[in-house]
């Protein structure tokens, strides 16, 4: 009797109400998440085309950064595809496999950022602090298997969420609250002691933010003490300028993890659910949208390569132009 109640939960829809009391504001709502949502492909495509296009960016620094643009990829259509299409086309309905899946990516490459940010401090640390074994130590197959095994972490410690979220009942209400299933809202619904989900979940948060943020505030003690020996000023600028768009984009995405994903959902019951829900949908598009423009202009090499790029885009649609205007001329 049990596995037919389980089974059968598959064939459940639940309503994704995007975000409840503003309704009447959804088209204007959606125009700064579309937005947001377009900067955040075309940037993070544009810097995957600059990587792969010049021999330049071909070290683990860039390696690890076009690790970040397919993980900001992957989560900002994982939310965005859905909510879109709930503000415009009132298509609010989701099955409760496809919710599942939404809430496992979703999860999975939050949990994979943080690990990206991770990595990318120890390839500063290894820059900074050990220049003369930087390349011969971060080798391509190291950068693989740094990458491989973050992944298998988020799938590892995620899993269980959408796992334990199926096998409970569900009689209450099909109406999440939210505009996508976040693992909360979903769990909330259920007609049963959710304590075990609650506090897996609040684990694995713990676990990714203490273990990433740990790791990274070490390597940044062991980066600030070797640039502090360096004898010249312009060595100082120089390699604090490496790190400046690494430490903005940590800065950004841990705080709104912290204040929007743990704080609001734990001690935010006196924040209108409306405010949270707007929140945790910037929280998850913000940082995809600004990462490529963080790196895009303090970092020098990339800031070159995408004036070149838009440069003969420009001189191409130039040439173009005065052909076809000739062409006409020539014609009259």
């Amino acid at each position: 009797m049990a596995s037919i109640n389980i089974s059968s939960i598959y064939f459940r829809v639940f309503i994704l109400r995007g975000i409840p009391d503003l309704e009447p504001s959804y088209v204007w709502i959606s125009i700064p998440l579309f937005i947001m949502f377009i900067l955040a492909i075309s940037g993070n495509l544009l810097m995957l085309l600059l990587i792969k296009m010049e021999p330049r960016l071909h070290n683990p620094m860039y390696y690890f950064l076009s690790t970040l643009s397919l993980t900001d990829l992957v989560l900002s259509s994982s939310i965005s595809l859905k909510m879109l299409s709930i503000f415009w086309l009132n298509h609010k309905e989701i099955s409760f496999l496809s919710c599942l899946v939404q809430m496992f990516f979703i999860h999975c490459f939050t949990s994979l950022e943080s690990g990206v940010l991770m990595a990318m401090a120890f390839d500063r640390y290894m820059a900074i602090c050990n220049p003369l074994h930087y390349t011969s130590a971060l080798t391509n197959t190291l950068i693989v298997k740094i990458v491989v095994a973050l992944v298998i972490r988020g799938i590892v410690i995620v899993t269980p969420c959408p796992w334990m979220a199926s096998r409970l009942p569900y009689c209450r209400t099909v109406h999440i609250p939210h505009s996508y299933c976040d693992h909360m809202a979903v769990v909330k619904l259920a007609c049963t002691d959710t304590t075990i989900n609650s506090a897996y979940g609040l684990t694995v948060v713990l676990i990714v933010i203490v273990f990433d943020v740990s790791s990274i505030a070490v390597s940044y003690v062991f980066i600030l003490r070797t640039i502090l020996r360096l004898s010249s000023a312009n060595s100082k600028n120089k390699a604090f300028g490496t790190c400046t768009s690494h430490i903005s984009i940590i800065i950004m995405f841990y705080t709104l993890m912290a204040i929007f994903s743990f704080l609001s959902h734990r001690y935010g019951k006196k924040i209108p659910p409306y405010v949270h829900i707007i929140f945790s949908d910037i929280y998850l598009l913000v940082p995809p949208m600004l990462n490529p423009l963080i790196y895009g202009i303090k970092t020098t090499l990339i800031r070159e390569e995408t004036w070149k790029i838009l440069k003969n885009i420009k001189n191409n649609c130039r040439t173009r132009w005065n052909s076809d205007e000739k062409r006409t001329c020539h014609k009259i």
